[in-house]
């Protein structure tokens, strides 16, 4: 009974530091294999300004490792990969988008902080063997209804193609945001702290 009692109090222990998992990492470290094209390194979004320094995406440790599952998935099983937009932002590019866009359904209050600000959320979309992205309605960062997850007015190509992503990340932990067909959070994103350091 003891030893049983001990290896159920070690398994807790081990699920505790898993879920409170602090390290922010580069997600090209995790998997070299994901693509990334990140807008916010250049004055192609919708802010026009360049946000980042670099095209260098950052992530906790323990999103990336869903985010590399899930990439590794789509190849097995549909010869598809993803490709990333956004992950880790820093609180103070957080105020500049809201200064920008000050909409909660598209851009979250610096005052609350996002889920990007906690480095447990991701932008993501789907692309082909070649490289290519597939359909998905909208170009990244609308702010229309279109953009919107549940947005059905499309031919089925274009539907099909967001339910897959839809499905792979949900499978993979994550919760899609109803605004915006490319945004996933991490289940548990809140127990993380907000973040300002500097992207690299």
């Amino acid at each position: 009974m003891k030893k049983l009692l001990i290896i159920v109090l070690l398994f807790c222990a081990i699920e505790i530091i898993a879920q409170n998992d602090t390290c922010i990492v580069a997600l090209k470290g995790l998997d070299s294999t994901i693509v990334f094209d990140v807008k916010y390194a250049t004055v192609n979004n919708f802010t026009k300004k360049v946000l980042y320094p670099t095209g260098n995406v950052y992530i906790r440790k323990i999103v990336g490792d869903s985010i590399v599952a899930a990439n590794k998935y789509l190849l097995e099983k549909y010869n598809l990969r993803l490709k990333v937009f956004d992950a880790y932002r820093p609180l103070s590019v957080q105020k500049l988008m809201w200064k920008i866009m000050p909409n909660e359904d598209y851009v979250a209050n610096p005052l609350k902080g996002s889920r990007h600000n906690r480095g447990a959320a991701v932008d993501v979309t789907l692309i082909d063997i070649n490289g290519n992205e597939l359909d998905m309605g909208t170009d990244y960062d609308d702010f229309t209804e279109k953009a919107h997850s549940t947005y059905t007015n499309f031919p089925d190509k274009i539907l099909n193609n967001r339910e897959i992503l839809k499905l792979i990340m949900i499978k993979f932990g994550f919760i899609p945001l109803k605004s915006e067909w490319w945004h996933f959070d991490f289940k548990g994103w809140e127990r993380f702290a907000i973040l300002d350091e500097p992207i690299k």
